[in-house]
């Protein structure tokens, strides 16, 4: 009989179940004569390695004439996630063969040596075009990096609630979604003051809407950066993946990656940001040079279903001798609470 830690393991019966829906998408779609793509998302690295993160998919024909003037959410979702795919990274002209997961996501991490700033590899699959992905390169020198959320931080999406975040990611126009004002020019400024320092937009929502956001930012000119989002639907243990240990392990990740970046970490208080970034906090000390967050309006804070303190459990208490904590509405209140902390320093 073999033992406890040999025996394969059990998956849960619902990721089972999602597989062979998109196992029968696969099939049914390559029948037709498509075939499967990789999409990138931006990724960072530092001195000899990179991490790389993308995804495998068979997406859906693009209507003749259609423009992204009209991306409605629910399109980002019917793509056919290819698992377990091969796909070939090529940095610096060197080929490494990676596997995609079930889900068909790509988080690797290759060894590489590409200089400080945005760089470019290549990424194929099933022997198609390479297509170009970027990374960003973080040099030795630098000292400060910026992690930031996205729901109701940089953009307004009024979540959790089941209703509201199901209209606003499968209905709403990509258009019609709204920048936090003044976060665009906080960012900016954050990254102007620091060159080189890494950028990362660090969220739970689902990788499918990588492109619409990468999108968003740009066109509300927040600074380009790395995105960690997170592959909605079961896992092996649980229905659905939990957004807080998705953000602890990036954080932690980043720690042990960057021992010597201090982050200004960014969030909100409609969902969980303030006790997430404070136990990290607590863990890290020397890793957080602060922690800023943007107080949801009255109606947001309704619809996100926000507690009535707005730091539960005691977070700040416990860490204010730690780091500075900020908190305003939006990203010019922040800007300011930033300067008065001795964060940011206020231009000559």
């Amino acid at each position: 009989m073999p033992s406890p830690s040999s025996r394969p393991e059990r998956i849960h019966w619902f990721a089972r179940l999602e597989h062979r829906f998109h196992a029968w998408r696969e099939r049914r779609a390559r029948k037709r004569g498509r075939t499967a793509t990789v999409v990138p998302f931006p990724g960072y690295g530092g001195p000899g390695w990179i991490r790389v993160v993308g995804r495998v998919l068979i997406l859906p024909k693009t209507r003749r004439g259609g423009k992204d003037a009209s991306v409605r959410g629910w399109r980002s979702f019917v793509g056919i996630p290819v698992s377990f795919a091969t796909v070939t990274i090529t940095v610096d002209g060197r080929a490494h063969e990676v596997a995609a997961d079930r889900g068909g996501v790509i988080d690797v991490r290759i060894d590489a040596g590409l200089p400080s700033g945005w760089q470019q590899v290549t990424m194929s699959v099933e022997g198609q075009e390479p297509i170009p992905a970027r990374v960003f390169i973080v040099a030795e020198d630098v000292r400060f990096g910026v992690v930031s959320d996205v729901d109701d931080t940089v953009m307004v999406t009024a979540l959790p609630r089941p209703l509201i975040a199901a209209w606003n990611s499968f209905v709403v126009d990509e258009h019609a979604r709204t920048p936090v004002p003044g976060m665009a020019v906080l960012l900016e400024r954050l990254m102007r003051d620091n060159p080189g320092s890494p950028m990362i937009y660090l969220s739970t929502g689902a990788w499918n809407v990588a492109p619409t956001l990468n999108r968003f930012l740009s066109r509300n000119l927040f600074p380009s950066g790395s995105m960690l989002l997170t592959d909605w639907g079961p896992t092996h243990e649980r229905w659905f993946r939990s957004g807080r240990e998705h953000k602890l392990q990036n954080l932690e990740r980043l720690a042990e990656e960057f021992p010597h970046v201090r982050w200004l970490l960014i969030g909100d208080d409609g969902q969980h940001d303030e006790a997430i970034y404070g136990q990290f906090l607590v863990e890290h000390p020397d890793n957080v040079a602060a922690v800023a967050i943007r107080r949801l309006l009255p109606a947001e804070g309704v619809l996100a279903g926000r507690r009535t303190a707005s730091r539960a459990d005691g977070e700040q208490a416990d860490t204010d001798d730690l780091a500075p904590w900020v908190g305003a509405e939006d990203g010019a209140g922040i800007l300011d609470e930033l300067l008065a902390a001795g964060v940011i320093r206020s231009d000559p």
